[in-house]
């Protein structure tokens, strides 16, 4: 069945009041966070394929977003970047539809519209987008998550921290796809956003940790098991990054600061609120930058 741009596969199946889980790379995906997240709901789930994108070229730049060879037996074969969809059974009264999604290089109005177009198809009770976000946060603290609902912060999710109801005040260039959540709220779909602050100085091309902290969030709300959330390798990731802090004093100094503001803001009040910008100076902020890019082959 054809939807706008999407090829969905016959028969359908007969989805209950469907909830969408989608992620957005590569600018909220900063460690493959949301996509690692998704494909382990999916791994668990033994999800199914629903439909894709009929002409992934018409939006994506193949020379940025690569093909993947890969064998299968005796064949070689090629994957093409697309915009997959997938679903699998609930354990209530609902399924889940699972949709990667992909920063779009051309066409981005008219990728939008096939996106509305499927969840409009679909009619979910819930669509929730996950990724993630650098911060000035330690790495040697639990990573926090910020939770939003329609457009609001909200602390009554599991898992998300009071910390995150401080305002954002960030202005700036952002993606084309926020007008995806915009869009799905005018469609009375219960819209959430779920976002990890990760370590803006530990630059990971697959975050472990990050994407664990999202499953932990996920599997609260859903009553799934909580080795969905566990994280051997993101725990071995962040042990490195802590071997390379004790060879250098600078980092150290740093992290301790980091630990200092990320306590003391978990004893947060509404009536303390402030800019987040300022929590530190721009020199500290060069600093980190650099540290991270030195970082990036942990």
């Amino acid at each position: 069945m054809r939807i706008d741009d999407f090829e969905l596969k016959e028969p359908l199946p007969q989805l209950r009041h469907p909830h969408v889980i989608a992620s957005l790379r590569p600018w909220v995906d900063p460690g493959r966070v949301g996509s690692l997240a998704l494909a382990r709901l999916e791994q668990h789930m033994d999800a199914q394929e629903l439909g894709s994108l009929v002409m992934p070229g018409k939006y994506f730049d193949f020379t940025r977003y690569r093909p993947v060879v890969y064998s299968e037996g005796d064949q070689r074969q090629t994957t093409i970047p697309n915009t997959n969809v997938r679903y699998a059974p609930g354990q209530g009264d609902f399924d889940f539809v699972f949709v990667h999604m992909s920063e779009p290089h051309a066409f981005a109005e008219e990728y939008l519209d096939s996106l509305v177009s499927l969840v409009r198809f679909l009619q979910p009770q819930r669509y929730i987008r996950i990724g993630g976000v650098p911060a000035t946060v330690p790495h040697t603290r639990p990573l926090l998550v910020r939770g939003s609902v329609s457009g609001k912060e909200a602390i009554d999710l599991p898992g998300i921290s009071p910390w995150n109801t401080r305002r954002i005040s960030y202005q700036g260039p952002t993606t084309i796809m926020n007008l995806l959540d915009e869009r799905i709220r005018g469609l009375d779909v219960e819209n959430i956003t779920l976002t990890v602050r990760l370590p803006q100085y530990v630059q990971l091309e697959e975050d472990y940790s990050g994407a664990a902290r999202l499953l932990d969030v996920l599997r609260q709300m859903y009553d799934l098991p909580a080795a969905l959330a566990e994280s051997e390798r993101g725990t071995r990731q962040y042990q490195r990054v802590s071997d390379e802090m004790n060879r250098n004093s600078n980092v150290k100094t740093l992290v301790k600061q980091l630990e200092a503001d990320y306590d003391a803001r978990m004893e947060y009040s509404p009536e303390e609120e402030e800019d987040e910008s300022s929590v530190l100076p721009p020199s500290m902020e060069k600093f980190l930058k650099e540290l991270g890019d030195k970082m990036g082959d942990i």
